[in-house]
């Protein structure tokens, strides 16, 4: 029983973008971010990108990373994220399922083992991330404000957390 709920378990979990360590990532093999835009990169449905994610990414991409949004979004949301940060983009990506992450590896031209995810949900970032092998990070949202289904699934979400360490 155990194995399956490491489906749902991040490798690292962290506050927000700024307590990632690119040089911890960069040591482990990992030259590509597979990043999320709702309360990831951005509050749920506003379109006010704060400087300091900004800043991020080209900390990033002056490290040598390749970032691509991966999002549930609309193709039109996305886009403007995606010209925005000067990254490419993958709009209704229905994760967790494996295709959007998968197109995201061909976009960026790496290896499973060479990416990885970031996102602030365990049922679509981690879950699907965690399916494809990739090294998963999972970071608190940006904002409270959600779409309702997502508020349902932070419920369970809470409760998987509270009660099994990824760490054991």
């Amino acid at each position: 029983m155990r194995s399956l709920w490491q489906w749902f378990f991040p490798r690292l979990f962290v506050n927000d973008l700024w307590e990632i360590d690119l040089e911890e990532l960069k040591g482990l093999g990992i030259h590509g971010l597979i990043v999320d835009l709702d309360n990831t990169l951005v509050a749920w449905n506003a379109y006010d990108l704060e400087e300091r994610v900004l800043r991020w990414v080209e900390k990033a991409k002056s490290q040598g990373f390749a970032i691509c949004i991966v999002s549930n979004a609309l193709k039109e949301r996305v886009t403007y994220f995606s010209r925005l940060l000067a990254i490419p983009g993958i709009s209704k990506a229905q994760k967790p399922r494996r295709g959007a992450f998968r197109a995201a590896l061909q976009e960026l031209g790496l290896s499973r083992s060479e990416v990885a995810v970031i996102g602030d949900q365990v049922f679509t970032d981690v879950f699907g991330g965690n399916r494809l092998g990739l090294y998963t990070i999972l970071v608190r949202p940006i904002s409270r404000r959600e779409f309702v289904t997502t508020r349902l699934g932070r419920i369970v979400e809470r409760w998987i957390l509270r009660r099994f360490n990824p760490h054991d």
